[in-house]
């Protein structure tokens, strides 16, 4: 029987990657989500409805999905948001929109998806977290938190599914070319901010990498592979050298050393 997947947030950058790389495969159904499926035409796996921030939404998206074949074999969940800007600036109002979709949403998915696969004793949730989520970077404090709490929630989660014959695996990709800049929230540069300067310089340094991204069909050909996996591991990296061996160097560098050489690059 072919695998049934869903991936969240499918209709452009890593998602839109995913969800196409793995339709071009005979034994895969796909389906990608959107809040504006009306906007996005002409794609090669099915594209439903859905608003990570509501219940509502998440529950008529499963049931659907259940209802029309049975099960979930795996659950991608990709969707999610930005934020930049001094913690001290950043409104309280967009921390709060921030986590609604980028742990809450994920987490109230895994809750809704989670009882179908243990009906079926088998099942595979990705967790897209992010190297931000292992690196904590000047400017993007309420992107890491959520990114590192949905990381730890998957390595503890995958330990309470374990009996379930269920893999909770996150995939923390680095700087990929997609849009992501265009849907982030910017604190404003505030004129005679404390912040002001090394705000601007930070910012401008994330958009270029941005810019300077890998293809994000890399991390498609990466999910691919641990679909096809019979014990993932817990946790992958998909970024550049510097990128992964920064992680390396956070453990094995003096604290201070590593914060210099942080500031030194943005």
């Amino acid at each position: 029987m072919s695998k049934i997947i869903l991936i969240t947030g499918g209709s452009s950058g890593i998602g839109r990657a995913i969800a196409s790389f793995l339709s071009s495969k005979d034994d895969y159904i796909v389906y990608g989500t959107s809040r504006n499926i009306e906007n996005h035409k002409n794609l090669n796996f099915n594209l439903i409805q859905l608003d990570v921030t509501s219940i509502d939404s998440i529950n008529v998206c499963i049931d659907r999905v259940i209802s029309k074949h049975g099960k979930l074999d795996v659950l991608i969940n990709n969707a999610g948001v930005g934020i930049t800007g001094p913690m001290e600036e950043t409104p309280n109002e967009e921390i709060e929109k921030h986590f609604k979709t980028n742990l809450y949403g994920p987490i109230n998915i895994m809750k809704k998806v989670l009882p179908h696969m243990r009906k079926n004793n088998s099942g595979l949730i990705i967790n897209i977290t992010s190297i931000a989520g292992h690196i904590g970077t000047p400017f993007r404090s309420i992107y890491s938190a959520g990114k590192s709490s949905l990381d730890i929630i998957s390595e503890t989660l995958n330990m309470e599914v374990k009996d379930f014959n269920i893999n909770i695996v996150c995939v923390a990709p680095g700087d990929y070319l997609t849009n992501i800049s265009k849907g982030r929230f910017h604190s404003p540069i505030i004129k005679g901010s404390s912040y002001e300067t090394s705000y601007k310089s930070s910012l401008d340094k994330m958009n270029d990498n941005i810019k300077k991204g890998a293809d994000p069909i890399k991390v498609a050909k990466l999910i691919y592979k641990i679909i096809n996996t019979d014990k993932p591991k817990i946790k992958y990296i998909s970024g550049s050298f510097l990128e992964r061996f920064g992680i390396i160097l956070k453990f094995i560098l003096p604290q201070k050393v590593f914060e210099y050489l942080v500031l030194k690059l943005f």
